[in-house]
């Protein structure tokens, strides 16, 4: 299994952000304190219980007013002299509820969407999907919603991680020690769920969405389909409504299948990175395929899988493509946090001038685009609880830039946020999955043969494979097919080779003394269906 995102070097920005910050302080008590803190530009701000208790005390107590807020029966007034003395003695009338500091507030806004010197928002892809039109009350909402990452962990000393005090396990280390020595789950889970409202770093599209992280993944980023399996049980099992999974490989597995089930069943939202290999044969990758199943042109499946847009609404050039792209979110040079414990040389670090703490940089890879959706989705969730899975994932493909309309690169079209919310909330709306006819795959088959050569005292394997392709004449040539050894425990690729013009690879390896099992797959496209040969032992003396 591997990870569907990758880390592109930008250039520091440097430079003075043009805002305004007003310093942030708790809310201050109502009573005296002898005069040790001063009362903010000589005003205090008095609660009653009507007006005519107000101008009793008032008429007492003269003082001039600043403001009045009658719905709250609040009033803020500047007297004269000592405003401690003063609250001290007002607070004693009949009528008075309290007298209290005004407590100092600052903006939080996020740095990261800030306007940097080059004129562009560092976390430029939150407007783009337009996340920041979301209604407050809905992105408060989905605090009752969870959204579990299931990567390399996260640091949880990041501020945007670290304000939401999310829930972790290690399905690795068997505890909820999910330190991220990888860093690609810290950027995942911040762009996912990072908080919105602690004045630092980004803004996760997630709004109040709590998280969950369950790391599968240690600090080399790969993992096998049964940690990935065991990480989507336990998630659900600890009420995860959304899974987000920016990984992926070539192949699958009936336990990776049975825990994409048993995730559907319980009415849980999967969203899965389509990977980033355009250019390297652009071949279906798994978990993807099970969510949205290569042939199906958007029509029907379980789940969503992502693929990579850039700021200009176009793909990613690494993005992968094909029939089983469900919609776009953008992948390319997008802004999150970055784990200080991962290699800078992975993850460079990014100043953001305005944010105290936290180590932010930009990254590339689909792995980036999928926690958006998944951020959106409790959004769309959040801002109507009746929906099921289905309809979320309906709702977000039907709102996407593509207009209802889908192909091959973008699926629906780039993910916009704001618009799902609206049409979760119309009442008059009522969603339903694509209808239409899905593509139907060919089938193909592989055999293999394979046989041991002993020469000059050493030995080499010889492996043929030929590729067949049913009622589709010529599909056999140019395919990827993968050479695969059995070690006792998981299938590894041992070698990657193109088919000629007939369906056949062939393969030579010295060997030593042992047993082998071998097996070859073609781990299919949109037009041919994906297949593995059947197994071949092989003994070497």
């Amino acid at each position: 299994m591997i990870l569907c995102g990758e880390m592109r070097l930008f250039q520091a920005i440097g430079g003075a952000i043009a805002a305004a910050f007003l310093v942030a302080g708790p809310a201050l008590p109502a009573i005296d304190d002898g005069g040790r803190t001063t009362w903010p530009e000589g005003s205090a701000v008095v609660s009653y219980t009507g007006e005519h208790a107000l101008e009793r005390a008032l008429a007492r107590h003269p003082a001039a007013i600043v403001r009045r807020l009658p719905a709250l029966r609040t009033v803020e007034v500047q007297p004269r002299g000592d405003v401690s003395r003063y609250a001290a003695e007002l607070a004693a009338e009949p009528g008075i509820l309290g007298v209290e500091r005004a407590a100092p507030r600052r903006s939080l806004v996020e740095p990261a969407l800030l306007t940097a010197p080059a004129g562009e928002p560092f976390q430029w892809q939150y407007a783009a999907v337009h996340a920041d039109q979301v209604p407050a009350q809905v992105e408060q909402a989905a605090a009752k919603l969870t959204i579990a990452v299931i990567d390399t962990g996260a640091d949880l000393t990041a501020p945007d991680l670290a304000a939401k005090s999310p829930l972790t396990h290690s399905v690795l280390a068997r505890s909820a020690d999910v330190t991220d020595r990888n860093g690609h789950g810290t950027f995942v889970a911040a762009l996912a769920a990072g908080s919105g409202s602690n004045g630092e770093g980004v803004a996760g599209v997630g709004g109040n969405a709590q998280l969950l992280v369950v790391q599968a993944g240690g600090a080399t980023g790969s993992f096998s389909d049964v940690e990935e399996a065991t990480a989507i049980v336990y998630a659900v099992d600890h009420g995860a409504r959304i899974i987000n999974l920016s990984l992926g490989g070539p192949s699958t597995s009936t336990t990776e299948r049975r825990a994409i089930d048993y995730a559907v069943g319980k009415g849980v939202l999967l969203v899965a990175a389509v990977g980033n290999s355009f250019a390297s044969g652009n071949p279906v990758e798994y978990p993807a395929a099970l969510l949205q199943p290569p042939g199906s042109r958007g029509v029907g499946g379980h789940g969503l899988a992502v693929g990579a847009s850039t700021r200009f609404g176009t793909r990613a050039p690494f993005s992968s493509t094909g029939s089983h792209v469900s919609l776009a979110a953008p992948g390319e040079s997008v802004f999150s946090a970055v784990s200080g414990s991962s290699p800078a040389s992975r993850y460079p670090r990014v100043t953001v001038p305005g944010s105290a703490g936290g180590l932010y940089g930009y990254g590339s890879g689909t792995s980036f685009a999928a926690p958006q959706v998944a951020g959106a989705a409790a959004l769309v969730w959040a801002a109507n609880p009746q929906l099921n899975a289905e309809e979320v994932s309906s709702i977000l493909e039907q709102t996407a830039s593509g207009e209802g309309n889908w192909n091959a690169e973008l699926g629906y079209g780039v993910l916009d946020v704001a618009a799902a919310v609206a049409r979760a909330q119309d009442p008059a709306y009522v969603p339903t999955r694509s209808t239409g006819t899905a593509q139907q795959q060919a089938s193909a088959r592989i055999g293999l043969a394979a046989h041991v050569r002993h020469h000059a005292g050493s030995a080499r394997i010889d492996v043929t494979a030929r590729l067949r392709v049913a009622a589709l004449p010529g599909a056999e040539g140019s395919r990827t097919v993968l050479l695969e050894s059995f070690d006792g425990t998981h299938w590894t690729r041992s070698g990657t080779a193109r088919t000629d013009a007939s369906g056949r690879a062939a393969w030579s390896y010295s060997v030593k003394p042992g047993s082998y099992q071998l097996r070859v797959r073609s781990p299919g496209t949109d037009e041919v269906a994906a297949a593995t040969s059947a197994a071949v032992k092989l003994t070497v003396r």
